[in-house]
């Protein structure tokens, strides 16, 4: 046709030089080994040469040894192991017989490189006086043409040229390499997961329980994705970045996929680390992939999971990463240069947005922020009903009281819940989901698998009961402690036993709550020397947490008096964001000195409730002891209504 351009791929020339190499190294060439003066001598006065060949203007002798001799070599290789170097090598060579697996006969070719003709000749007559009349052989000699020692030189360079040309094109480090799209190992590449926007098993919002404020803001950018001109018309801009933050498990990536169902649009997803990869410059090429491939179908949506893997901030002191703030820098370019009306949207997930690059936040890239919190009272009992309706259940399975005994779960626990209760109830022969299967299914997620095999000596086992006892008698006790809910000494993962409570929904704590929940981790361990007079390693993790509420009382919330209304709460939590403390050492003894005093007072505080309330606590103990839990009712029989203790 007229005018048309033939455009020549540069990989035919790389196909046929592979090709060539393939021939050249293991079908159409001979097996050469070098060898020495020793060794040529050895060849002659052993009759092992069939033919010699001196080359001139290479100053090579070429010697074809005979089948006999080559075999004899292999036979003395068996029997001595302890052979001289060169030998060894030669002879390991042999044996290999690489060339077995092409199904193709290599000629073995010894090769010996000369000083010059007229010492190889007059080495050569020497060796030949050694030998009789009928053991001499002569050799030939002849002139290779330059070509002929050049081309196979020549072809290996441009072979190795060439791939080195293609590596570097498909990884996009040479122009031309278009991001890696069509290079020969799409290392550039990527790889990015599309959802096709006609797929059956599509996610809507009604696949997604709770969360409503979060899904009426969504709803705008799916709005959008329908109908773009609309808002153009009014002179608004749609966000080009929709960041969702929040704790693990609480549907962001859900949510995403909710946007791509509701808007029927293509929905390209991918974690942050499928940027990274060895090679340099691999994050910055597939970023500039992913966006091409993004507005060939626009409008669509692009969904980055895990963010913080390439967005972290730029600079650092101690953990910089030159291609990782390269692909992040490609990005921030890429988010803020397509058109406003090019209908890529895109959207991110982290649950660490402290973590994130302030250029990435600022309004132009991720403008949108959607905060998604673990699920409030409602959004859990929306979450088990739409759970619960793909299993079968009883009349004994109250949603609601479901949804108040799991305060502080994630979506995904919940989740989980109702799916180690429907296979608890296949395990123990039951037609329907019971109320036992969902508590069982509960103490499974909170303690983990029970283990009736760890056999506890009584004497142990009795120091649990009142541990736990002492817990669950002070938080019965104190006016702000969260309500119990049941106490067990059966042991589940690490736990030798726990208490269970049903926290409030708050969304801001008082000091004396704080406090009183101080006290009720304090509990175990007092309930232990009060009982047995001696401490066990069984508090420890009662003592992190003890620790952990004490310092923010003091150093985080601005709760103490000597210390004032000030916070470190960026230090505590962010320890590597700052060099140093950012307070003087007189401050810190006297921080360590508010948290002691802190401590103390709650632990004699504790003490005296429980020494007030000794009866009680052995009570409940030795019902502990028999029945291994005991519920907020048997408790209420045992030790009496809640009469709050000051």
């Amino acid at each position: 046709m007229k005018g048309k351009v033939i455009k020549i791929n540069g990989l035919w020339l790389f196909i046929p030089l592979l090709i060539w190499v393939i021939i050249k190294t293991f079908i159409n060439s001979d097996l050469y080994i070098e060898i020495f003066d020793k060794d040529f001598e050895k060849i002659l006065l052993n009759s092992g040469a069939s033919k010699i060949i001196c080359v001139r203007n290479t100053k090579t002798v070429y010697v074809e040894p005979t089948a006999e001799y080559l075999l004899k070599l292999i036979q003395e290789s068996t029997e001595k192991e302890n052979i001289k170097k060169h030998k060894k090598n030669i002879l390991q060579t042999i044996k290999h017989n690489f060339f077995k697996m092409f199904n193709v006969k290599k000629n073995v070719i010894f090769f010996m490189i000369i000083p010059s003709i007229k010492v190889f000749n007059d080495n050569f007559k020497e060796i030949q006086a050694k030998l009789t009349e009928d053991k001499r052989i002569g050799y030939a000699v002849r002139e290779d043409p330059y070509w002929f020692n050049t081309i196979g030189k020549v072809a290996y360079f441009l072979f190795t040229l060439v791939l080195i040309y293609y590596i570097l094109v498909s990884i996009g480090l040479m122009k031309g390499g278009k991001s890696g799209i069509g290079g020969i190992f799409g290392f550039g590449k990527s790889k990015a997961k599309l959802f096709d926007r006609n797929s059956k098993n599509k996610i809507m919002f009604k696949d997604v329980a709770g969360m409503q404020e979060v899904k009426q803001e969504l709803q705008e950018i799916v709005d959008y994705l329908k109908n773009k001109y609309g808002i153009v018309k009014l002179g608004g801009k749609i966000p080009k970045g929709v960041l969702l933050i929040g704790p693990p498990g609480n549907g962001k990536t859900l949510l995403a996929k909710a946007v791509a169902g509701e808007a029927e649009v293509p929905f390209f997803s991918l974690s942050g680390s499928d940027f990274s990869e060895m090679f340099y410059g691999v994050g910055s090429a597939r970023v500039r992939s992913l966006f091409e491939e993004a507005k060939s179908v626009a409008p669509a949506i692009v969904f980055i999971d895990e963010i913080d893997s390439i967005g972290k901030k730029r600079g650092r002191r101690y953990s910089t990463n030159d291609d990782q703030e390269n692909t992040l820098n490609t990005l921030l370019t890429e988010m803020d240069g397509f058109a406003d009306n090019s209908g890529v949207i895109i959207m991110a997930a982290t649950n660490r947005v402290e973590m994130l690059d302030e250029a990435l936040l600022r309004p132009g890239r991720f403008d949108r922020q959607v905060q998604i919190d673990k699920p409030t009272i409602k959004d859990r009992e929306a979450i088990f009903t739409l759970y619960i309706k793909k299993i079968k259940t009883d009349e004994s399975v109250d949603i609601k009281r479901l949804s108040e005994q799991t305060a502080e779960f994630s979506a995904a626990e919940i989740a989980n819940v109702c799916n180690e209760a429907a296979l608890l109830a296949v395990r123990n022969k039951h037609e329907k989901v019971t109320w036992s299967d969902f508590q069982e299914a509960m103490d499974r997620t909170i303690g983990g698998i029970e283990k009736r095999s760890r056999i506890i000596p009584e004497e142990e086992r009795k120091i649990i009961a009142y541990h736990e006892a002492g817990h669950a008698v002070v938080s019965w006790f104190l006016k702000y402690a969260h309500p119990l809910l049941k106490v067990t000494i059966i042991s589940r993962g690490e736990a030798l036993g726990y208490a269970q409570y049903t926290p409030k929904e708050q969304f801001i704590r008082k000091k004396e709550e704080m406090i009183d929940e101080l006290c009720s981790y304090l509990g175990g361990r007092i309930s232990e020397e009060i009982f047995f007079e001696t401490q066990s390693s069984g508090a420890v993790n009662d003592l992190e947490n003890v620790c952990k509420i004490a310092y923010n009382i003091v150093t985080v919330y601005g709760m103490n008096d000597k210390i004032g209304s000030i916070s470190f709460n960026r230090y505590f939590n962010q320890r590597e964001m700052y060099e140093g403390k950012p307070y003087s050492e007189d401050t810190a003894k006297l921080i360590d000195n508010e948290v002691r005093s802190l401590v103390d007072t709650c632990y004699k505080r504790t003490q005296k409730l429980l020494e007030n309330k000794k009866e009680q606590v052995k009570n409940l103990a030795e019902e502990l002891l028999e029945k291994e839990v005991i519920y907020k009712e048997d408790v209420e029989k045992i030790i009496g209504a809640r009469e709050f203790f000051y």
